[in-house]
C-alpha cells in the first residue's frame, strides 16, 4: 500500500531548497579556488561562494558516488576510516553539503565541476526534454547526441584553474575519457585513466604531488551501482562501502605534505519497496495530456501536450499531491529548486510540471523504463536522505 493520506496537499513553497551559495556541492571547487587566491574577480570566471575552506597548496577531491550522509552514519561500523572523520572535531573539519536539485549524478557532477547550480549549467535532470523536439535526452549517457558545449557552455573550474597556472588532473576510469559529461563538467588539465581502483588512488596521490599548486579529482561509482542493483539495505552495498572506506584511507596515506583531501558525494540513496511505487504506464489519470515523462522515479519532469498543463497539474496533484511536491515549472523555478535563477536556454528543459517525492514513494514506468523501474535503490528528490552528503576533510 502507498503512504497514508494526510489532510493537506504539499505546497511546493515549503519544500527544502539546496544550500546554493553557502554549502552546496557547487560551492566546493570555487572555495578551493579561493584558497589558491583565485576568486570571481580574477577571471576567467570562477563563481563566488559563501563556503570558506582553509587554503592548501595541493588539493585532492575524492567523490564517492551515492554515499549520502545518512547512509554513512547508519553504516559507520562498515566504514571506520570515513566515520572517524565525521566527528573528528578538526578545525575546518567535517561539513555537510547538499547536492543540488535533482539529487542525481549528471546534475551533481555538472554542479561540482562548473561551480554552478543546475539552473545555470542546464543539466536539470536524468532525462530532460530537448526544447523544440519531442524527445528526451539522457544527460548521463548523452543520448541522443547533442553538441556538448552548446548544451552546457560554461567553463569548468578545472579549466579555469589550469589556465591560471594550477596543475589540474582528473584520475578516472578510462571509459570516462571521451564522454560528453566529462567534457562539459570535469575537463581541464590532464585526464589520467586508471581502471583499477587501487591504482586510481595511487595515481591521484602522485598527481597531487606533481606541482607546487595542484587540484586533483578522483571518483568511485561502485557504491552507487550496488545501491541501484541491490538496495542500500543489502550485503552487496555494505561490501562496497567497506571497499570505499579502504580506498579512501589508501589515498589519504599516500598524499604529499602541504595537501588537503576532501571526500564527498553527489547524492544519497533510499530504498523504495514495490508497494510504494506507482506505475505511470498503467495510470491513465497521470498519462492523460502528457507528451513526455522525464527525470527519474523520485524527481519527475512532466512535459504536457499543448494546452494541457493546467489539467495535468491538477491530475498529478490530485493523485500524488499528499506524497510529492507537485509544482509547475514557474513554481519550481521561483522556489529556487534549481538555484537562484534559471537561464532562458534552460527553462524549456524543465518539465511543465515537476513532481518531487516527499514520502517513500516513486513514480516508475515499467514499460518505457523497465530497467530503472526495477531498481530498489533510488534518489533524485529533496529529502535529507538524498540531498545531504558528507564533506570530510584531512589536512597533511
Amino acid at each position: 500500500m502507498l503512504p497514508m493520506r494526510s489532510s493537506a496537499l504539499l505546497d511546493p513553497k515549503d519544500a527544502p531548497v539546496p544550500a546554493y551559495g553557502t554549502r552546496a556541492l557547487c560551492d566546493l571547487l570555487p572555495a578551493v579556488a579561493a584558497g589558491f587566491g583565485l576568486a570571481s574577480h580574477h577571471g576567467p570566471f570562477i563563481p563566488s561562494t559563501g563556503l570558506r575552506l582553509e587554503p592548501a597548496d595541493r588539493v585532492c577531491v575524492f567523490l564517492i558516488d551515492g554515499l549520502g550522509l545518512a547512509q554513512l552514519r547508519a553504516h559507520a561500523a562498515y566504514a571506520p576510516f570515513l566515520a572517524s572523520l565525521l566527528d573528528s572535531g578538526q578545525a575546518d573539519g567535517t561539513r555537510t553539503l547538499t547536492a543540488g536539485f535533482p539529487s542525481t549524478t549528471a546534475a551533481s557532477l555538472a554542479s561540482f565541476g562548473t561551480g554552478l547550480p543546475p539552473g545555470r549549467h542546464g543539466l536539470v535532470g536524468y532525462t530532460v526534454a530537448v526544447p523544440g523536439r519531442n524527445i528526451l535526452m539522457n544527460q548521463l549517457r548523452w543520448e541522443p547526441w547533442t553538441e556538448p558545449t552548446r548544451w552546457q557552455p560554461h567553463p569548468t573550474v578545472f579549466g579555469t584553474l589550469h589556465a591560471r597556472g594550477i596543475h589540474t588532473a582528473q584520475v578516472l576510469p578510462s571509459r570516462f575519457a571521451t564522454t560528453a559529461l566529462t567534457r562539459v563538467a570535469l575537463s581541464g588539465g590532464r585526464f589520467i585513466p586508471a581502471d583499477d581502483a587501487d591504482a586510481r588512488m595511487d595515481r591521484a596521490a602522485e598527481e597531487t604531488a606533481a606541482a607546487d599548486r595542484t587540484l586533483v579529482y578522483t571518483y568511485l561509482n561502485d557504491l552507487d551501482a550496488a545501491g541501484h542493483r541491490e538496495g542500500v539495505d543489502s550485503e552487496t552495498w555494505r561490501d562496497e562501502l567497506i571497499r570505499a572506506d579502504r580506498l579512501a584511507q589508501r589515498l589519504a596515506n599516500r598524499l604529499p605534505p602541504r595537501s588537503a583531501l576532501y571526500i564527498t558525494s553527489d547524492h544519497g540513496m533510499i530504498d523504495i519497496a514495490p508497494h510504494q511505487r506507482i506505475d505511470y504506464d498503467h495510470e491513465w489519470a497521470l498519462r492523460h495530456g502528457v507528451a513526455l515523462l522525464g527525470g527519474e522515479a523520485r524527481a519527475r519532469h512532466v512535459y504536457t501536450l499543448p494546452g494541457a498543463t493546467a489539467d495535468v497539474h491538477a491530475a498529478w496533484k490530485e493523485r500524488l499531491g499528499e506524497t510529492m511536491w507537485v509544482a509547475t515549472r514557474d513554481q519550481a523555478v521561483e522556489a529556487g529548486w534549481f538555484g537562484p535563477e534559471a537561464e532562458n536556454r534552460v527553462l524549456g528543459r524543465i518539465g511543465d510540471i515537476v513532481a518531487v517525492a516527499h514520502a517513500d514513494i516513486a513514480v516508475i514506468a515499467t514499460e518505457t523504463e523497465p530497467g530503472a523501474s526495477a531498481m530498489p535503490g533510488l534518489h533524485g528528490a529533496l529529502t535529507d536522505t538524498e540531498l545531504n552528503v558528507p564533506l570530510l576533510h584531512i589536512r597533511l
